[in-house]
């Protein structure tokens, strides 16, 4: 029997119709093999950042249920992005949907492919604060209690509310 390990994605969206593409996601997360989306925060709109002029980021967090290892899932996500139309551009850029894996578990992972934590999650408002919205008692890996107090980049300027989440209620709880 595979183990099956609590993984939090990162999900963001600023061209098209935003959520639509983070419901698309979600819905092609839950429909891997060995994944189940468990819960997904609301949605919020956020300020671009990364120096690059564009449209307002709609961004959530995703907690879902894994049987398989970080680099598979890394792979998945990376293939959903394509099939939604994310095309590779300027770093920090307009997209139109980007996967993050933020935790794995209780993992510290460093690969040329794949680092989890993700290195820039705590600086980052747009994800400790949907993170800590489903996760209250989030920790690192070790042990450290994530808190929004270094999140000062990619400031929330308003929710847009919940995603049909695959699975159940609004927000995949059902």
């Amino acid at each position: 029997m595979t183990a099956v390990t609590r993984a939090y994605i990162g999900l963001g969206s600023n061209l098209g119709d935003r959520l639509a593409t983070l419901e698309a996601a979600l819905r092609a997360l839950d429909a891997l093999p060995g994944v189940r989306v468990v819960t997904v925060s609301s949605v919020y709109e956020t300020e671009p950042w990364g120096g690059v002029e564009q449209p307002s980021y709609a961004n959530a967090v995703a907690a879902l249920e894994v049987g398989g290892d970080p680099l598979s899932l890394l792979r998945a996500c990376k293939e959903i992005e394509r099939a939604l139309g994310r095309e590779s551009g300027v770093r920090y850029g307009p997209r139109t949907i980007d996967l993050d894996i933020l935790l794995f578990g209780d993992e510290a992972l460093g690969t040329p492919e794949l680092t989890v934590p993700h290195p820039r999650m705590l600086e980052r408002e747009f994800v400790v604060r949907p993170l800590l919205e489903i996760a209250p008692r989030a920790t690192l890996p070790d042990g450290r209690t994530i808190t929004a107090e270094r999140a000062t980049e990619g400031r929330v300027t308003g929710v847009l509310g919940r995603l049909r989440a695959p699975g159940g209620g609004p927000d995949g709880t059902g």
